[in-house]
Parts: C-alpha cells; structure tokens; sequence
C-alpha cells in the first residue's frame, strides 16, 4: 500500500491537494483535523479533551493521536492502493510512532510531500478560511501560535524525512493545477 504523509504548515493546501489525489488516485484520507473536529461537535470525551487543546492552539498528546491513527487506518486497510496522512505527524515522536504502527502491519510511509508556502500567505489563506468555514481556530491571533508550534515542534520533521530520503518539497505557492501535478508526478514515481 502506498502510505503518503502530506506535509506543510496549516494553510499550506494540504487538505485542497488531498482530496485531489483522492479523487485521482483513489487513496483513503486521513485527515486527523477532520476526525478531530467530528468528536469534538459530537461532544465525546476525546472530543472535549482535544478541544482544550486545540482551541488554545496547542498539539494533542502523542500517545492520543497515535490512537486514534490506528483505529481509523485500520478500518480503511484494504479499501484502497493508498493512504494520504494528512495532519500527522506533527512531531518527530509522532513520525516514529507512526513507522511503529505501520511496520506492524507490514507497511511504511512511501513519501512525504511537502507543501512549501512562505509565511504571509499562510495567513491570508488562513484568515480567508476563517471568514467563510466558522473554524474558531483561523483567526489571526491562533493562528499565529499555530505557526509558532509549527516552526517549533513541526518543521523539524523536514530534515528527519529527508534524512529517510522520503522528503518531497512542492513549491505550495502559485495555480492549484500545476501543484497538483508537482504533486502526481512524486506519486507516480512510487
């Protein structure tokens, strides 16, 4: 099974450019943003814990997020000829748990495609975002701790998937077609 982890800071296109290749490749998509969303507005209790997280734009617990990877990767093996990793892992430990977890199952990740994006757009696509889709956490004073948490506990994943020789870097700035077939033509190298 082809497993990509999609990478890039939040406003980077990862979810836009994941259901692209979707849709063209048919791989199975886990985006942990979205799974997280969905407990929190059903109220469950990892949706209350993760919310005290997220809506002080801080990461949820390792040991938690690995968790839950597992359950939903496990009900989507089989399904498809891939799976997109979309919002994990976010931190080097995370990176390794998720080579533990997919080792297990005879897998690993294929590549890790990074979406790069300078700073000013991230947050006017992050601001846009929040104007039209409710999300409490894209206003600009969250969103500029989340791009602090990046720098700080994210981007240190660049140099460790590129020592793995899985790094990817897409140029994430400029016409959503000509990304997404930067972004095809890793895929189908694979």
């Amino acid at each position: 099974m082809i497993n990509i982890v999609i990478f890039g800071a939040p406003g980077s296109g990862k979810g836009t450019q994941s259901e692209k290749i979707v849709e063209k490749y048919g791989f199975a998509h886990i985006s942990t943003g979205d799974v997280l969303r969905s407990e929190i507005k059903k109220g469950t209790e990892l949706g209350k814990l993760a919310n005290d997280y997220i809506s002080k734009g801080q990461l949820i617990p390792d040991s938690l997020m690995t968790d839950i990877l597992a359950s939903v990767y496990d009900s989507l093996r089989g399904t498809s000829k891939g799976c997109i990793f979309d919002g994990f892992p976010r931190t080097i430990p995370q990176a390794e748990s998720l080579n533990t977890l997919l080792a297990e199952r005879g897998e690993a990740v294929s590549a890790m495609i990074e979406l790069d994006v300078p700073e000013e757009e991230l947050v006017t696509r992050l601001v846009e975002r929040g104007k039209t889709s409710g999300r409490a956490d894209d206003n600009e004073e969250t969103i500029k701790k989340r791009l602090g948490v990046y720098h700080a506990q994210t981007s240190p994943l660049i140099e460790w998937f590129d020592a793995q020789g899985k790094r990817y870097a897409i140029d994430g700035l400029g016409a959503m077609e000509r990304i997404f077939e930067d972004i095809c033509s890793v895929i189908d190298k694979l």
